[in-house]
């Protein structure tokens, strides 16, 4: 009677705990087999995306001056790194930063003569993708996520294969120094600008934030004689971040970030100041002709089309969707946390007002859409009716709009991780949302492989037709002659010597003339 109970009861416990260790060895199964699919996406991406990029850095090589350049090498071979600073701050616009570091790339400091040139797309690319690694890690610490190494570094190269290829003008953005050195090298000073902010804001000691609050200036300083365009994007962003991080507002504790922002937003306009009223800039805008002004009716109507032109462009390259796949990645992989209204930060808990963690979410749209159309006001300013086609200057808001992608994604990756796992259906949800998301940032860099190849035709071709007229032209300079032919060799839509009927306006002839040490050349 007593034996038949507790074996009857034995019975049931058994069975419940057979069926528990069923239902967890399925859910270990489950999250194991997710694990394995987000490592695979991962590094299947990171691969894909870093052939890419690595062949951008590899075409470094194949460098060789084309329009800009051959001012900028014989200047800085024949001034100096001072000189060069000189001479634009007094002849040409005012860019003293731009000027310094066209110096140091083809003046010597990074391998001398025309070495620079040919290295300066890996430092970039290394540059780039170690700080946007770092920044990354502190975003998915900021909202509770383990970061992966893996996934984080192919967040970073997807992020520069589409910068550098996906647009119209692939060759300058990553290739042509003096493009990389205004448009792309600031995106990456503002990246590690960021990470100085950040550990400025959270470092304990007085000293140490003094030093982070002056190199806020000094660097925006650098940046406004730098490039007019990461100039007015980045003040936007900073002027927005900085009004959000008013203690009062409940996104920041203290007045450090809004000082820091601060401090920023005032070396910017401070560089600007002295950008707009160098002599070389006053010389420069008497060359253009009177025209109307820029906030006029009728000015603003056409920057607008002209913007609109702009943003037709861009959407219709639906590569950047690669960004918000690989976020999407990286929240599912990351296992973010992100409460409506509150705000991690170590192992603390702080509550933030719903409107300002929202104003904060949202922040990048209008900072990219004001940006954007700043962008193309100053270049019809500058360039006239097609100067929103120099599409260089695009980059300047594009990486804030693909980060901006990068972390939405992360966030509805998050959100997706956090869905009830229950029935068939919504157990096989999250692997065929690690299937959609890798599927889709490689098919968006599939896209960007026609433009890669035709790329690396140009530039070798190019390359090896440059290598057998240098070598002509040198050996008839040695030989005494004063005025030897040039054919012009043309990639990345720039300019190359005789682009002009007028031999004495055209200044890529009067470069090259310079760079060779004789008196003139004719066309070939």
């Amino acid at each position: 009677m007593i034996t038949a109970p507790t074996e009857s009861g034995t019975e049931d416990e058994d069975g419940g705990r057979q069926g528990h260790s069923s239902v967890a060895g399925r859910e270990s199964g489950r999250r194991h087999l997710v694990r394995t699919m987000l490592r695979g996406a991962g590094a299947t991406v990171l691969a894909a995306a870093g052939a890419l990029v690595a062949v951008g850095c590899f075409l470094g090589l194949y460098l060789r001056p084309t329009s800009d350049d051959w001012c900028a090498a014989w200047k800085a071979r024949d001034l100096g790194v001072l000189g060069i600073t000189s001479d634009f701050y007094m002849t040409q616009n005012g860019r003293i930063a731009n000027a310094f570091l066209s110096g140091v790339v083809y003046g010597g400091g990074l391998g001398g003569g025309l070495g620079g040139i040919k290295i300066l797309p890996t430092v970039i690319t290394i540059a780039f993708t170690v700080g946007l690694v770092l920044l990354g890690s502190r975003f998915v610490r900021l909202l509770g996520g383990r970061p992966g190494v893996v996934t984080l570094t192919a967040c970073a190269l997807v992020i520069q294969a589409v910068l550098y290829f996906a647009g119209t003008r692939s060759y300058q953005v990553l290739l042509w120094a003096p493009a990389t050195i205004s448009h792309t090298i600031p995106s990456v000073i503002g990246v590690w600008a960021f990470l100085l902010a950040i550990w400025t804001i959270r470092s304990p000691r007085p000293g140490a934030r003094a030093t982070g609050f002056a190199a806020a200036f000094v660097i925006g300083f650098a940046l406004g004689t730098l490039s007019e365009p990461f100039a007015l994007v980045s003040g936007l962003l900073a002027a927005g971040a900085g009004l959000l991080a008013l203690p009062r507002l409940g996104l920041a504790r203290t007045w450090r970030p809004f000082t820091w922002c601060l401090l920023w937003c005032s070396g910017l306009l401070c560089g600007l100041i002295v950008l707009y009223t160098s002599p070389g800039a006053r010389w420069r805008r008497a060359q253009q002709p009177e025209k109307e002004s820029p906030l006029s009716p009728g000015e603003l109507r056409a920057t607008f089309q002209d913007w609109l032109n702009m943003w037709e462009s861009v959407t219709g390259q639906w590569a950047y969707l690669g960004a918000v796949a690989v976020g999407v990645l990286l929240g599912l992989a990351a296992g973010l946390r992100v409460p409506a209204t509150r705000l991690g930060r170590h192992d603390r808990i702080r509550a933030v007002p719903r409107a300002t963690l929202v104003a904060a979410l949202l922040l990048p749209v209008p900072v990219v859409v004001l940006g954007s159309f700043a962008v193309v006001l100053g270049l019809r300013s500058g360039y006239g009716p097609s100067g929103w086609t120099y599409a260089r200057t695009w980059t300047n808001y594009l990486v804030p709009m693909e980060l901006a992608l990068c972390a939405y994604g992360a966030l509805l990756g998050a959100w997706a991780r956090r869905l009830p796992a229950r029935g068939r259906t919504a157990t096989l949800a999250l692997p065929a949302g690690i299937v959609a998301a890798g599927g889709l940032a490689l098919a968006a860099l599939a896209a960007l492989v026609p433009s890669v190849q035709q790329l690396t035709t140009t530039t070798v071709t190019r390359a090896a037709a440059w290598d057998a007229q240098n070598s002509r032209i040198r050996n008839q300079a040695a030989r005494g002659a004063t005025d030897i032919g040039y054919r012009p060799l043309h990639i990345g839509s720039l300019a190359e010597p005789f682009y002009t009927s007028v031999y004495d306006k055209d200044w890529v002839a009067a470069c090259v003339s310079k760079w060779y040490g004789i008196e003139r050349i004719h066309r070939l």
